[in-house]
């Protein structure tokens, strides 16, 4: 399962994340990556919606914060991201796109 949120300013901004991993907080060195409820937590979403939502908001040009195995997993299955743009912090892959 995945939490899935899409907000809009400017363009759409997509926030998504392996669903065990809403509120915990990582860190490597002088780096962190924080999963907070209030930017992550929307709909909590299986693949197949999750995909759904992706590629819809992909059609827009939205940006996308992706953390997680799963997430990352997903984005670069369906050509979201490249591998070149994931990055780790304590053993969690994350990805941001600017589309």
């Amino acid at each position: 399962m995945f939490y899935i949120k899409v907000m809009s300013s400017y363009r759409y901004v997509v926030a998504l994340c392996d669903s065990e991993l809403l509120g915990k907080r990582f860190e490597s060195g002088k780096f962190q990556l924080d999963v907070r409820e209030s930017f992550y937590k929307g709909e909590e979403v299986d693949e197949q919606e999750a995909l759904r939502i992706m590629r819809k908001m992909a059609a827009e040009d939205a940006t996308f914060n992706i953390v997680g195995k799963k997430a990352v997993s997903l984005s670069l299955k369906e050509g979201i991201i490249l591998k070149e743009g994931i990055g780790e912090i304590d053993g969690i892959p994350f990805a941001l796109v600017l589309l």
